[in-house]
């Protein structure tokens, strides 16, 4: 028999459960630079189960349409907020990826690669300007010693590098999950 009493506590505690999730998101957040209004952002998202405009975020969470269009902007950056095209529609839609592993290897890649990247691009003309000293007969012997040490020194950091560069690569390529799988077995 139906008891709109129960069903009314039911569905309190079903927006509890959510809540508490919710809360841990958006405290969390920051580890993706993200503000907690941001976090909370995703994490109302999270529960939404179809792609919602900005109006309605808004609705929903009682922000400033441009502080919503920042964060949804911010999560769409970090692989966090898909647009999604709907036909008929003339408002962009937006929903939150719900696949923690995809949202993981899309920000932190991104940010791995861009320090693999930037890094070995400054050890290779850093190395450079070091070799011309360390190949310099005219120079210093003390001086092209002090080269030859820092040219070793930044040339033993490449392996680092390269390692993260394999490391994220092992991640687009779900290589990862063949040595610590996605579920527990």
């Amino acid at each position: 028999m139906y008891d709109p009493l129960a069903t009314k506590k039911e569905q309190e505690e079903i927006e509890q459960a959510k809540d508490i999730v919710i809360q841990a998101i958006t405290e969390t957040m920051d580890i993706y630079g993200a503000a907690p209004s941001v976090g909370r952002l995703y994490a109302t998202m999270y529960f939404v189960d179809k792609p919602i405009t900005l109006d309605e975020m808004k609705d929903m969470l009682e922000m400033s349409k441009p502080s919503m269009s920042t964060g949804v902007r911010a999560l769409q950056e970090n692989g966090m907020v898909n647009r999604i095209w709907e036909k008929g529609s003339r408002k962009n839609k937006y929903s939150a990826e719900k696949d923690f592993f995809k949202s993981f290897i899309s920000f932190y890649c991104k940010r791995w690669e861009r320090e693999y990247k930037e890094n070995l691009q400054a050890i290779s003309e850093s190395l450079a300007v070091l070799k011309t000293i360390i190949d310099d007969e005219t120079c210093d012997e003390a001086m092209r010693e002090e080269a030859r040490q820092y040219y070793n020194q930044i040339e033993d950091s490449k392996r680092y590098y390269h390692w993260l560069e394999r490391l994220v690569d092992s991640f687009y390529s779900h290589e990862i999950f063949q040595f610590i799988p996605k579920d527990k077995e």
